[in-house]
């Protein structure tokens, strides 16, 4: 989290830095802009009006807009997008990193969590989607039933790269998997539940608010976009 907002009165947050966030954010008059995805992923020589994503950092500029993206050290650190995600299975006996840092184990991408108490895979699905707020998520489950769930793999966005080092676990969560990552999982026994890349991690948004106003003050006003949404929809 940012240490210091001296210039910083109006901050906006939000998943994607879309045009429409963009018009939101200078309609507003915030000063600073919290996108959790950076605006740009892969390095660019020039930034043109030609490309939105673009259009959108020129018109920060412009309008003296400043962006940070946390992205992965939120997901990383203690009590952010990993853990508030794990949070929506229930209780959990035990979490831990599915690759810690080195410095702090305790932090690090990923979660490889243990239930308190197994719970069948249409319960997790219930809860997750109620902890999402969503009316639907994809499932992928073994052909042979098991035993209630107790070990999960939790990644916001997209999980499969990390979980290859996962061995096993009884289910894996994230937003996004390849296809055959999924059939391999799926043939190992396990279940997986795919939200949507973002719907894994929008929901952080009022967390992440509340701790910005704690750790500001009064001073400085945060608030969640209204214009950043999932861009896919289930009709």
């Amino acid at each position: 989290e940012p240490s210091s907002a001296a210039s910083a009165e109006r901050i906006l947050l939000c998943i994607d830095l879309t045009e429409a966030v963009m018009d939101e954010a200078i309609a507003w008059g915030a000063e600073l802009i919290v996108a959790y995805h950076p605006p740009l992923f892969a390095g660019a020589k020039r930034l043109t009006q030609a490309v939105p994503l673009q259009r959108s950092i020129l018109r920060a500029v412009h309008h003296g807009v400043a962006i940070y993206s946390p992205h992965t050290a939120l997901d990383a650190t203690t009590g952010g997008v990993c853990d508030w995600l794990a949070g929506g299975l229930g209780a959990l006996a035990d979490s831990r990193p599915i690759e810690p840092v080195a410095e702090r184990p305790e932090e690090g991408a990923g979660r490889l969590v243990t239930l308190a108490e197994p719970a069948s895979l249409e319960v997790l699905t219930g809860r997750l989607k109620a902890h999402l707020d969503l009316r639907a998520v994809r499932v992928a489950r073994p052909d042979a039933k098991g035993r209630g769930i107790r070990t999960v793999a939790v990644c916001p966005g997209s999980g499969g790269g990390l979980f290859q080092a996962v061995a096993h676990a009884d289910l894996f969560v994230t937003g996004e998997m390849q296809h055959h990552d999924v059939l391999a999982r799926v043939a190992l026994g396990a279940a997986v539940v795919l939200t949507d890349h973002t719907n894994s991690e929008r929901g952080y948004l009022p967390t992440y608010e509340a701790r910005l106003r704690a750790a500001l003050g009064a001073a400085v006003e945060v608030r969640v976009s209204e214009t950043d949404t999932e861009p896919l929809q289930v009709v």
